[in-house]
This record gives structure tokens, sequence and C-alpha cells, in this order.
């Protein structure tokens, strides 16, 4: 059995948004940068950063806290100057999917005691909530998705135990930005896999009631081009919101581009409660696909007729190059807000979110915002 999903779900009223995932590309002339110290010191002053377990177990304990405390301060405020600059972009691309290194090392025994010293655990409260509180401000809807081993549910005992923590330290960084009560809040959501074949869906659900109620009330679920299609995935949309990926979606089924009016697309909507969905989105590279047609949809039974591997075509590209995937992004975006995993990062986000602001009528996104 798993905990009833709440009556009173929290709405997510808002403009259409999009964004970008983790890491933040700058964007400029050859010239910009006086040298290449000074483009990569930009870069790094935008992004987060970490350090292997290795490396702070290697240090004295004097110097691990050091290395610890400049790197939390250093993430901190990089994910802030982050959330400001999406803040301030246009309402369409106010959204933005956090990189999951903010606190290096937090679950791991090695920095776990530092973490608790009063001084370390008063500026990452304080700094989380100040983050929480620019990105309510700013209208921008946050998300996490941690890695693959990320999984609540596994044959193995040990990869179970170490996912359901990874799951709830995301958890626990949510509910420090602002969003740890109620029914996926502001649209904020924790992104996972179902992850193993064995145990599969079945596991996954039996799993769910081994997570706190706030780690409940953030995850959602998405479908993969592996073992999880999205027909395998809807069957937890009465536990689990059910985060669409387009593209996986066309991987997994071989071709298909799933409709806005498709009944399957109505119950992904209706696993959310209320609140507006989330979904994804990317296409094949650019140089997998190069002089394919820019306005003609991908079509998988040709490209695999004519020798490309369906693992090559599920691969990212750099930018969203194809005007008409991104036209059918528009279309889904009558429901769900995007994720855009494309290499290029925020460069990629801002380039669909031209064309798409072109596509839908202008009024509409205006009036919601």
């Amino acid at each position: 059995m798993t905990d009833p999903i709440p009556t009173d779900p929290i709405p997510t009223d808002h403009a259409p948004r999009l964004g970008f995932c983790c890491k933040f590309i700058l964007d400029g002339p050859p010239d910009a940068f006086k040298t290449l110290k000074a483009a990569r010191e930009a870069t790094l002053r935008m992004n987060l950063t970490h350090a292997t377990m290795a490396h702070l177990t290697s240090l004295a304990p004097a110097a691990r806290r050091a290395k610890l405390e400049g790197l939390v301060r250093h993430n901190l405020g990089a994910l802030e100057r982050q959330v400001d600059w999406v803040a301030a972009r246009p309402p369409i691309e106010r959204l933005l999917r956090i990189a999951s290194n903010v606190l290096p090392g937090y679950t791991h025994g090695i920095a776990r005691d530092i973490y608790a010293e009063p001084e370390m655990r008063r500026l990452v409260v304080d700094g989380l909530a100040r983050i929480g509180e620019i990105a309510r401000a700013g209208a921008v809807r946050l998300s996490f998705h941690p890695g693959p081993f990320c999984v609540i549910a596994s044959q193995n005992p040990n990869a179970q135990r170490n996912g359901i923590e990874e799951l709830e330290h995301h958890a626990e960084l949510m509910a420090m930005l602002g969003y740890g009560t109620g029914w996926h809040p502001h649209g904020a959501h924790i992104n996972i896999h179902v992850g193993a074949r064995d145990p599969g869906i079945a596991g996954f659900r039996d799993s769910l009631p081994r997570l706190s109620q706030t780690a409940r009330d953030l995850l959602t679920v998405e479908n993969d081009e592996n073992f999880f299609g999205l027909d395998t995935v809807l069957e937890l949309a009465d536990a689990v919101p059910v985060v669409l990926d387009l593209h996986h979606h066309w991987v997994e089924s071989r071709g298909e581009y799933i409709a806005p009016d498709d009944p399957r697309v109505l119950r992904v909507r209706e696993s959310w409660r209320g609140v507006r969905p989330v979904a994804h989105i990317s296409v094949s590279r650019e140089g997998l696909l190069d002089g394919h047609a820019p306005d003609a949809l991908p079509d998988f039974a040709a490209l695999t007729e004519a020798g490309h591997n369906w693992r090559d075509l599920a691969a990212h590209s750099d930018m969203m190059w194809n005007r008409a995937v991104n036209a059918l992004v528009a279309r889904h975006m009558a429901w769900a807000d995007f994720e855009i995993e494309a290499k290029s990062k925020n460069l990629a986000s801002a380039g669909i979110a031209a064309e798409i602001a072109a596509i839908l009528p202008a009024a509409r996104i205006e009036a919601a915002a």
C-alpha cells in the first residue's frame, strides 16, 4: 500500500516555462574575455564545483574543513547567481534544474560531522533559504534529477539503502530551499528513473512507503528508452507524478511522436494532481543527423534503415536544432513546462524559447506570468 495522494494539491499557475539543466555556459564573442584564464574564471563563477571523497579523505582535518567550507560557499554563490540569471530572463525561460553537487560529500562519513557543526549548518541553511526566496520571487521553477545510481528499488539492499539516502538528501535540500511541505509546492520536484529491470515497477511501488513524506511529496518518475517506456511507467501514475520525456519515448517506441491530445498525456497530467506537469525534451545529435532538414521531424525507421544505431539516436544534441521538434514542444506547452536536455544548456534553452515564444500567442504567455 502507498500513502494516499493529497486531495488538496498546491496549484502552480504561471506562464509556460522551459529551462536548462545544471550547468551554465557563457555566451559571447571570442574577444569577450581578455584571456583564457578570465573565461574559465567567469565560467566557474556561474557553476557549481566539487571534490572527490578520496581527496577530502587525504586532507588533514583542518584542511579538510577549510576545503569543504570553501566549496560550499562557492556553490551557494554560484547557485544564487544561476537563479538570479534565470529570474531575470523572460517568463518563458524561468525554469532551472539544479546540479546535485550543491553540498559535496554531504551524505559521506568523511564530511558528515563538518556539516553538522553549527557554523556550517547556519551557512547552508541561510544560503539555501535565500536562494529559494529569490526563486519564488522571480517565479523560477526548480528541480533536481539525481544520477542513475539513485534507485529506490533494488535486489541489492546496499544499493537500495544508498539510493534512498541520496533521494532523502535531495529532499532535505529542497526543504532548505523552502519547498519541504505540501504536494510539489511551486512545481518543485525531484525526478528519478524506475531503475533496475528487476524488481522493476512492483519494487518501485513497494519502496515508496520507505520514503519520508517530504520525499514522497517531491518525487517524480520518468520514462526511459530501455525497460521502462511510457506505457510501463504510467502503471505508477496513481502514486507518483510521471515526467514525460518525449525523446526517450521516440526512441523506445521506435519513432512515435506523441501528440498533446493522446490519452496517455491525459494520464500524465492527472498524475500531477493539480500541479502543472514537467516534461523533458532533447533531439538526436547534429553530427549524427548531418544534413537532415531542420523543418522535418527525424524519421526513426528511415534513420535505422540507413544504419544508425538506436543508442546513437538516443544521445542528446548540443542545440535544439530541429524546428519541427521545437514546434511539437510548443504544442505540448499548453499543458507542461519543459526541461531542455541539450548539451549547450542555457544557450539551447534560450534558442528554443525564442522559437516557441514566436509560436505561442504572446498575450497568453504574458497574461499567465
